[in-house]
Parts: C-alpha cells; sequence; structure tokens
C-alpha cells in the first residue's frame, strides 16, 4: 500500500514538471533568427556596406545616360553619378545590364539594389517603390523623319506607329494621343526603326536626341513638338530602402553644393540638367 502511493505522489510530481516545461517553451531557432533577418531586410544601406558593393541595375543602351563607348566600357551621365555616388558611399559600384522592360522585375527580384536609368518619378511607381530626390528633368520630344509633313503636333499621331519602351513614362504620353504602340528595346531602336520608316514617329527624351543627333548629324530625323510638361527623375529602389535613398540623397546635395554634378553635367549636356 505504502508503495503504491509512493509512486502516485512520484507521478504527480513528474506530470506537474512536465505541465510547467511545455507552458514555458524555449525559443526555436526560427523565432531566434527572426529579428536578425527581419533587421537585414530592413536596413539594405548596411548590407551594401557590409559587402562593400552597390550593385546597379542598367540598360547601358540608353545614350548619353548609359551606354557603351567606342572601346565597350559602359559610360554615360547616369553611370557617373550613380558611380560617385556609390564612391561617397564607400562603396564599389557594380553594374548588371539589362532591357529597359526588364529593369523592375530585376529590382524585384533583389538582383539589383538600385536602378541608374533615367526613371521618372510618377504617382503609380511611388506606391511601389522608393525614389531619391530628382537628379534629372527632362522634356518629352515627339520625333520624325525628316521626310514627314504631315506630323507637327502631338494630336496628329492618333492611329500612327509609334516606336516606344512598353513600361517608359513617354509610351504613356503616346498611348494617351491615339498611338499603335510598336514595342522596342531601347532609344537607338526607336531611331533604327524611324529612320527604315517602319515606324512613323518615337517619342523620347530631348536630352537624349540632342546628344544622338550630335553624334550622327546626318540620320534623317527631327523634333516636330515639345510636351509642354517636364518629367523629373531619380534613383529607384524597394519600397523599405529608407537608409540607402538617404545616403543617396546626402551624396547629391553634396555633389551639388561642391560643383561635382555641375561638372559631370556640363561635360554631358553643356548646362545644369537638374533644373
Amino acid at each position: 500500500m505504502k508503495t503504491r502511493l509512493v509512486f502516485a505522489l512520484i507521478s504527480t510530481l513528474l506530470l506537474g514538471a512536465a505541465g510547467c516545461s511545455s507552458a514555458s517553451p524555449s525559443p526555436s531557432a526560427d523565432t531566434a533568427s527572426a529579428p536578425a533577418e527581419q533587421k537585414a531586410e530592413q536596413n539594405l544601406l548596411e548590407k551594401v556596406k557590409a559587402e562593400g558593393k552597390l550593385v546597379i541595375g542598367t540598360e547601358g543602351t540608353y545614350p548619353p545616360f548609359t551606354f557603351h563607348d567606342s572601346s565597350g566600357k559602359l559610360t554615360g551621365f547616369d553611370v557617373e553619378v550613380v558611380s560617385e555616388i556609390a564612391r561617397r558611399i564607400g562603396v564599389e559600384p557594380v553594374f548588371q545590364e539589362t532591357q529597359w522592360d526588364a529593369l523592375f522585375a530585376g529590382l524585384d527580384a533583389k538582383r539589383f539594389d538600385v536602378i541608374a536609368n533615367q526613371v521618372g518619378i510618377r504617382p503609380d511607381r511611388l506606391k511601389t517603390y522608393d525614389f531619391s530626390k530628382p537628379y534629372t528633368v527632362s522634356t518629352a520630344v515627339l520625333v520624325t523623319h525628316k521626310d514627314n509633313n504631315t506630323v507637327t503636333s502631338f494630336s496628329d499621331i492618333k492611329g500612327l506607329k509609334a516606336a516606344q519602351t512598353l513600361t517608359s513614362n513617354l509610351t504613356d504620353i503616346a498611348r494617351e494621343n491615339g498611338a499603335e504602340i510598336v514595342a522596342v528595346e531601347g532609344f537607338n531602336q526607336a531611331i533604327g526603326l524611324l529612320v527604315s520608316k517602319r515606324v512613323d514617329v518615337t517619342i523620347n527624351d530631348g536630352l537624349s536626341f540632342l546628344d544622338y543627333q550630335k553624334q550622327k548629324p546626318d540620320t534623317p530625323i527631327k523634333v516636330v513638338a515639345k510636351h509642354p510638361d517636364s518629367a523629373k527623375n531619380g534613383f529607384m529602389f524597394r519600397k523599405g530602402s529608407k537608409e540607402l535613398v538617404d545616403a543617396f540623397n546626402k551624396a547629391l546635395d553634396d555633389m551639388m553644393q561642391d560643383g561635382t554634378y555641375l561638372k559631370i553635367s556640363e561635360k554631358w549636356f553643356g548646362a545644369d540638367v537638374s533644373k
């Protein structure tokens, strides 16, 4: 009888201990690691500095902003500005080139940390992405073949073929005016189609047109109209990149104050293109 009583008491104590243990479980490995992972996701600037490099998405086919010179080297206004920003942050700029229409998907997939490719700052994009302060202001121009005698304004392009990159804000202007969109990979392809008269028009960046005309003055194209609204362009990041955006903005402010930005701007355009 005493033996059974002792066994009963021992069993009760063991059950009580087990109950206390299950009431206060020790943190799992997943739970313990969550804060560290969350912190890494939240602070892209720390990640960039820890890796010592800033991965930059760009076209490489959009002169004078991002293109390859005669030696094959990636160069251009955007390339120089973002490289200087990376230097001031204290990291190496590493460029990944892809077509314009793949840049946004590449940023979403974390293939790069920022896009440097004259991305227009628009309300719809601001809902999904973070932007730096504007670093260029540009005006859209309507370009036709030199033989054109009928298109003189944006309203004249209704039903005409317009060579455009599909996700560009310039393409929105073509759509709003009723043009039939012919998809291209970049500025050079659009001009090629226009010269061969496979399309009727292209709406493109005025600064790009001036640079192209300077490089190839005999190309049979002309500007017939300028859009009344100017576009502000910025460096684009994934949402939640505040620390890196702040670092970019500080670098841009410093570059504008110490004359570095103006020097780069005048080299490519002969003027300050930030206003």
